[in-house]
Order: structure tokens, then sequence, then C-alpha cells
């Protein structure tokens, strides 16, 4: 038994997973800590107001990603493996592509924030606050652009190394600007949305110079981008990206801002620890790519569930810890998190062994029009959902709409799942 675990943990996937797992732990740290600090020096209201901003920036980061996340993990590795002759055109074909179109969007966004604050998210922030959020969204882009070609190509401690040490200097600055009283909700996304990928793309640039000449150096050909199943699973992504959000902005439509900064903090802790699922689904990506014997899926699908386990029992403990350990970590001003964090927190482990159908249908199928259909239910479940609770249940009516909504989007890809696995294996 201890040598069939330890040949397992030899495996280089399991040593990918494992890297990229202990980065993320160690930005859960960071999450934490940060939440810690801000906790100490902002009121409820004024955490309510940062959660709302920068949860409108990561929702428009990964909108304005416009699919190149699934197209990287599905034509990137090949190309990386082959040393193809396309494969900066490629990187940079898709850069571009990103760019120019989120660039687009953001502009017409500036203009029209404060009209959107007025009429919905309702957090009364100056207009300064929402230009920094605006530019903290394409600098996010740009980060997770990088991050994901990464990721890719197997850099998995380069990339956490270097994603790391900018929490360690995001660390720093806050606490000088902790003690020099310049905390505001606007240098607070400064810092996050603007200094930290900055300091990512320095020691990036410093450390692979002479692959950024060889980018720069290469055409842009618009056939790199593969726009059908782009768009497709753009389009997909962004219903879910977008529905996981929905709650937060309409309890800031109909609740108080203390209510949204004790729900925000639950869900930024709910958030980080996707991040871990995330981290593991981008490693297991390539592997569900290559399948092509029913033997490999059975074994990738087997694979795939043993690493989800740990995320898994990741919110089993958030449910199971007592409200005293929240009391302790972001006082009694918060005292609400507990109770929404475990409520939050067993809906979020259908996702997470939700993501195994889906990865099955996205890069071993390669059908996203699946994975489109699921998502579309998930936000208009979602949405209604909540739209119609959280008049009169608050912050504890979201979870239970989340867990409706994940079961029937998971039980779509499920069915649609096993359709196509036996389609693809008759035998």
């Amino acid at each position: 038994m201890i040598l069939r675990l330890l040949n397992f943990i030899k495996r280089p996937t399991s040593k990918n997973i494992i890297i990229n797992t202990l980065g993320n732990y160690l930005n859960v740290f960071f999450t934490a800590l940060f939440a810690l600090i801000l906790v100490r020096i902002l009121t409820p209201s004024q955490y309510g107001v940062l959660s709302v901003l920068l949860g409108i920036a990561y929702v428009l980061a990964n909108i304005l990603d416009f699919g190149t996340t699934a197209t990287i993990y599905s034509y990137l590795p090949g190309l990386y493996e082959k040393k193809s002759d396309n494969l900066y055109s490629f990187i940079k074909s898709t850069f571009v592509y990103q760019s120019v179109f989120s660039l687009l969007v953001i502009t017409v966004l500036l203009f029209f924030f404060p009209y959107l604050d007025r009429v919905f998210f309702k957090t009364g922030a100056p207009v300064h606050e929402f230009w920094l959020t605006s530019f903290s969204v394409l600098f996010f882009i740009w980060q997770n652009f990088l991050q994901n070609v990464l990721f890719a190509t197997k850099k998995f401690i380069k990339t956490n190394i270097y994603l790391n040490i900018s929490n360690v200097i995001k660390t720093a600055i806050i606490l000088i600007m902790m003690s020099t009283k310049l905390v505001t909700v606007g240098s607070i996304i400064f810092v996050f949305g603007i200094v930290g990928p900055v300091i990512f793309f320095l020691i990036l640039l410093f450390e692979k110079k002479s692959t950024f000449t060889l980018i720069l150096k290469s055409v842009v050909n618009k056939k790199e981008v593969r726009f059908g199943y782009t768009l497709t699973y753009f389009i997909a992504s962004q219903f879910f990206n977008l529905g996981l959000r929905m709650d937060l902005f309409l309890l800031s439509y109909f609740r108080s801002k203390s209510e949204v900064g004790y729900y925000g903090l639950s869900q930024k802790i709910i958030l980080t620890i996707i991040t871990t699922v995330i981290s593991i689904t981008q490693v297991l990506s390539p592997s569900f790519a290559r399948i092509s014997k029913k033997s490999e899926a059975i074994s990738q699908l087997k694979t795939g569930f043993m690493y989800l386990l740990i995320p898994t029992a990741l919110f089993l403990l958030l449910f199971l810890t007592p409200p005293q350990i929240y009391t302790l970590f972001f006082t009694e001003n918060f005292v609400q998190t507990a109770s929404i964090t475990k409520a939050l927190s067993l809906p979020f482990i259908l996702y997470t062994l939700g993501s195994l159908p889906m990865l099955f249908l996205l890069y071993t199928v390669k059908k996203p029009g699946y994975i489109l259909i699921s998502n579309i239910v998930f936000f208009i479940i979602l949405t209604v959902g909540c739209y119609l609770v959280i008049p009169t249940t608050g912050v504890l009516g979201p979870p239970y709409i989340i867990a409706l909504a994940f079961f029937v989007a998971i039980a779509i890809q499920t069915i649609a799942g096993i359709k196509e696995f036996k389609k693809m294996f008759p035998v």
C-alpha cells in the first residue's frame, strides 16, 4: 500500500499537482492575511464596497478572457512539446486578440461605471475608485494570460514562486500604508489590481527576456485563435463566472452594505479554495486532452477524482470549523461570517466534484456546447433564485439557491458525459 502511494506521488502529474496546490495554499495564506489585516482597518461598510469593486474586477477579468484559457490549454502544450514554428505566433496572436477586445470593453465601461453604480451596485464609491477598478481589470487579464501560458508549458514551480513573491511585496506595501494611515478602498484596489500584477510582469520579463523578444518578432495570425472552439467556451464560462457573483451583486442591490461585507468576506474564503480546484484542473487538462482509449479515460477520471478530494476536504473543514475560530480571525465585527461560510461550503463540494464531467466534455470530447447549456441553466437558476429569496432571507438565502443551481448544471454535464463516453468508446 505504501509502495503504491509512493509510486502515485512520483507520477509527473502528481508532482505538478502537489507543486501547484502548495503554491495555492500559500496564496490561501496571503488571502487570509490580507483579509485579517483589512477587517481590522476597514469598517464593514468599507469592506462591503471593496468586495463589490474587486468582485467587479474579477468578474470582468474572467469575462474578458474571451475563451483564451481553454484555447491555451487545448493547443499550446502540443505546440510547445513539438517546438512548432508557429508557437510564438500562437501566443502573440491570442494575446493581441484578447487585449484589443478587452481594451474596447474597458474603455466603454470607464464612462458607464458611475451610472451602473447608481442604478445597480449602489456602493456610492467615488469615480476614481471605478477608474482604478477598470485599469485593474486589464492588469488581471494580462497576468492571467501569462499565468496560463506558463501552466500550459508545465512551469508550475516558477509561476507559483513569481506569484508569491508578488504577494509578499503586496503585504509589505499594505503594512506600510497601514502604519502611515494611507489605507483606503482605492489604495487597496491599486495595490491588489495594479501593483501586484506589475511585480509579476517584471519578474517574468527579467527571467524570460529572450522569449519575450521572440514573441515580439513573431507575426499575428487570426487563424491561431481558433474562434469556433474559443468563442463557444467563452460564452459558456461567462455565464458561469457571472453567476458565481450574482449573489453578491444582488445582495448589494437589496441589502445593507454591512451585510454585503459579511457575505463578501465569506465568499472570498470560498473563492480562495476554488482557486485550489482550478490549480488541480489546470494540471489535469492536458491529460484529458490526450485521452484516446477507454482505459485511459477511466484511469484519468479516477485520478482526477482522487485529486479533487483535497479541496472537497477543505470545504468540509470550513463547515466543521467552530464559529469561535472565525471570530478570532475576523473579529466580532464580522460575526455573521461564520454562519454564511458554513452555509456556502457544502454547495461548493458539488462544484468541486462536478469538475470531472466538465474536463471530459471540454478537453476529451471537445464539445463545449454542453458546457454552454449547463452554465446558462446555472446562471438562470442562481440569478432568479437569489432575486426571489434575498429580499426576505438576506445573506442565508443564496447558499440554498447555489446548491440547487450546481446540482442541476452538474446533472446536465454528467448525463452528457455518459452519453459521449458511450459514443466515444462503444465497446
